[in-house]
């Protein structure tokens, strides 16, 4: 009997053996599926944010620019998209293109025609340069050739939307005011301008975007003179001579 009992209690001892191993295998297994599931959220994790981190990782070409007189090295600024200013700067630049554009003095006429040429689209510039050729006799090289010197002083602008939607549209009015190179007095007329504009891409030339550094640019630009008409008050008097009524009609027209 008592050998008996000795090998239950073997048989006992030797199973609990077994289960344990049995439980230790199961922990260790899913011990290691529940590592494998984090080690594999983790690899996601960190996949995820590589790419969101790939848009930042690019190479971005420079040009660096050597001047050939001091021998001093400094890297040109890019700019790759569009620039989107206020309509204060718009009116700004508008206001300076016309000033600059549609005056002609010969002492500054070459630097005005280059920075006008830095704010024309690829069409406007070939308008630009039929009308400056010499060998138009039209051109401002030929009309003011006697020293006659012209200004342009811009009254107002205002921001339009044609027909076809155009939204980057604007009229401006100003004075031009011309002083024959014999002397007397400046020959005042007034002009509007109709004025097509856009923003894009600042140009990769040094020379272009330090005249333009905002990518502003004319698409088209027509100009026509503005009859400025006699006030009524002015009028009366001149009317009650002739017997004829005053027109009540008077006033700007294009």
């Amino acid at each position: 009997m008592s050998a008996d009992r000795e090998l239950e209690t073997y048989w006992r001892e030797a199973a609990a053996w077994d289960l344990d191993r049995m439980a230790q295998l199961r922990r260790s297994e899913r011990n290691a599926w529940w590592a494998a599931a984090l080690g594999g959220a983790c690899a996601v994790l960190c996949a995820s944010a590589l790419a969101l981190l790939v848009p930042l990782k690019q190479l971005v070409p420079f040009i660096v620019r050597v001047d050939r007189t001091t021998g001093i090295v400094d890297v040109v600024p890019t700019m790759t998209r569009p620039i989107e200013p206020g309509e204060v700067v718009t009116r700004f630049l508008l206001t300076h293109y016309v000033t600059v554009c549609e005056r002609f003095n010969f002492a500054t006429a070459e630097s005005d025609y280059a920075e006008c040429g830095a704010f024309h689209s690829a069409a406007r510039n070939e308008e630009w340069y039929a009308l400056w050729n010499p060998a138009n006799p039209a051109s401002p090289l030929n009309r003011y050739k006697d020293g006659t010197t012209l200004r342009a002083s811009v009254v107002s602008v205002s921001f339009l939307r044609g027909a076809g939607g155009i939204a980057d549209l604007a009229q401006v009015r100003y004075i031009k005011r011309l002083r024959h190179g014999g002397g007397g007095d400046e020959e005042v007329t007034h002009w509007i301008a109709t004025i097509e504009y856009a923003y894009a891409r600042p140009s990769n030339d040094i020379r272009i975007r330090s005249l333009n550094p905002l990518g502003f640019k004319i698409l088209d630009f027509k100009t026509e003179p503005e009859v400025i008409g006699e006030p009524a008050a002015a009028a009366a008097p001149a009317a009650a001579v002739t017997g004829v009524a005053p027109s009540s009609s008077a006033g700007v027209g294009r």
